[in-house]
């Protein structure tokens, strides 16, 4: 699976060091540091997380940066020069390399960025000129977002309040690698979220997006990021798209994340404002459903589509059937596989005058517990 992975090849830490049941190579036990630290830097806020537990190194997205980390905090390298909206981070074992979604909604353009990171050994390489960076572009984003809903002639943009955008697409975040939906163990695939509008005037926009891919062939649409000149090579198709009812959200999934533990998709997510609703924060596909055909409810047009199941537990909604519970994990996300977790915590500190972002990736266990699901390890 995507994030078992030996860390025979990481130092043992003298401090903050967890010792896991679970027996990495050899039998020796896996060994975590407790918390990782992503540095601080003038850029946007953090977006999501990744890490390479065998080669021992963690990723972090600043909005228009990544950065590098050993797994003591560290910095090892960088990537500079995004214009546009760098978001949610997975690191894929099967290649080596992590995946990242990435908007630019004036050019109304949609992307995987996907990054090359054993050539990422430096500070400040360029995402346009170091070579480090492909995009493959994803045409069924673009089809929703750019949707004239209302048919008045006129896309209206990047605007919330707007009945333009199926979907209330604002394009995409969460990024996961895992199996098919309703089957444990099937065939990994790229799931991609959509970004979703806060718009409480309208009811077409209360279920979370989900695309499934799969990447085996995307080699011939890879393609370097040029910002000037958005190029349009992607696939024609998705391998599946899906549907979740929860509600409608302010910007969708923000961090989307598949938990070998449980076998269950996890979407962190900032709380929707609708009052038919109980606006939480944390939801949880059921992995093992298979999903169903049935009315995506609220179209302007009577519309069937592909609806996948929240997972049982946590706090139930019954006017709704909304089920989830209340965490924080819309800065980042990752499952260790093994009932433990990272979660990036956001803040900011000012340096020499200028007001810079920080991520605190820090050690979580699954609990299941309503109302908070995770707790810290210490």
């Amino acid at each position: 699976m995507r994030k078992l992975l030996s860390l025979a090849a990481v130092a043992t830490f003298s401090l903050g060091v967890l010792s896991s049941p679970a027996a990495a190579d050899g039998g020796r036990p896996v060994e975590l540091p407790t918390e990782v630290y992503g540095g601080a830097w003038s850029a946007g806020h953090v977006q999501g997380i990744a890490v390479d537990q065998r080669k021992g190194f963690m990723y972090f997205s600043f909005t228009n940066l990544l950065v590098k980390t050993d797994l003591r905090g560290n910095p090892v390298g960088s990537v500079t020069g995004f214009t546009g909206h760098l978001g949610d981070l997975d690191f894929n074992a099967r290649d080596g390399r992590v995946y990242g979604s990435l908007e630019y909604k004036a050019q109304e353009s949609f992307y995987i960025a996907i990054f090359d990171v054993d050539r990422i050994t430096s500070m400040g390489m360029d995402a346009q000129t170091s070579d480090v960076v492909k995009t493959v572009y994803l045409k069924e984003v673009v089809a929703d977002y750019v949707a004239d809903m209302n048919g008045d002639g006129r896309f209206d943009g990047n605007v919330a309040n707007t009945p333009d955008h199926r979907y209330g697409c604002s394009g995409i975040d969460g990024v996961s690698f895992g199996p098919e939906f309703g089957k444990k163990n099937g065939k990994q695939k790229l799931t991609v979220a959509y970004g979703v509008y806060s718009n409480v005037s309208r009811q077409d926009n209360d279920h979370q997006v989900l695309l499934q891919y799969d990447i085996q062939q995307w080699k011939k649409y890879e393609k370097p990021l040029t910002e000037s000149a958005p190029h349009t090579s992607g696939p024609e198709s998705v391998d599946g798209k899906y549907f979740v009812h929860t509600g409608n959200t302010r910007y969708g999934v923000q961090n989307l994340e598949y938990d070998d533990h449980t076998g269950n998709w996890m979407m962190a997510v900032y709380k929707g404002a609708k009052p038919q609703f109980p606006n939480y924060s944390f939801f949880m596909v059921d992995g093992s459903a298979e999903p169903r055909e049935a009315d995506i409810v609220g179209q302007p047009q009577p519309e069937r589509g592909q609806l996948l199941s929240l997972a049982p537990g946590g706090l139930e909604h019954a006017p709704s059937g909304v089920r989830g519970w209340e965490f924080g994990g819309e800065y980042g996300l990752i499952s260790l596989g093994d009932g433990r977790f990272y979660v990036s915590k956001a803040g900011t500190l000012t340096e020499g005058g200028v007001t810079k972002q920080t991520s605190h990736s820090q050690l979580y266990r699954w609990t299941g517990q309503a109302p908070t699901p995770f707790e810290r390890v210490s």
